[in-house]
């Protein structure tokens, strides 16, 4: 019987009384079992230089004081609440964070993630470069923040905000 293991971007096949004695041999964190890779390197897009300081998913919810109290549950404590939003966050890790919309206040649209950066403007231009469809142009909010959405490739919407 043949048994076969990844090792790297390379898949080795042989008997299994000869993989076993193998196996022992090699670390545990260079074994990917049950992956398959393809023979092409995978194509990588340029780092773009931008700093993203955090990424939120941004749930709709018809009754935030019910989502809220449910996230609270999950560990979750409310860190702002405008009423039409709400934002939750892990009282041990600042950057675990779920936030509750009902109706975007200065948008037509609600966002599906939000995607903190550090230089919004700088982002915005890159991604109009793209051509990439800008849902709700750059904006500074009144609740202090500057941000715009984009629609991505599979239709989300991403609300690309700083804080000023």
């Amino acid at each position: 019987m043949f048994s076969a293991v990844t090792l790297g971007r390379r898949q080795i096949r042989m008997p299994r009384h000869v993989m076993v004695r193998v196996l022992r041999r090699i670390p545990p964190w260079r074994l990917v079992i049950g992956a398959h890779y393809s023979p092409e390197p995978v194509p990588r897009v340029p780092e773009s230089g931008m700093t993203i300081r955090r990424a939120v998913p941004d749930i709709t919810t018809s009754d935030p004081v019910a989502s809220s109290g449910f996230y609270q549950l999950l560990g979750f404590r409310e860190e702002m609440n405008l009423g039409w939003v709400v934002n939750l966050v892990s009282p041990f890790d600042p950057t675990a964070q779920v936030i509750l919309i009902t109706k975007d206040a200065a948008a037509s649209v609600n966002p599906d993630l939000s995607v903190e950066v550090a230089d919004v403007d700088a982002v915005y231009e890159a991604v109009r470069a793209t051509g990439a469809e800008i849902v709700h142009p750059i904006t500074d909010e009144q609740w202090g923040v500057r941000r715009f959405f984009v629609r991505d490739p599979d239709g989300n919407v991403v609300n690309v905000v700083s804080h000023r």
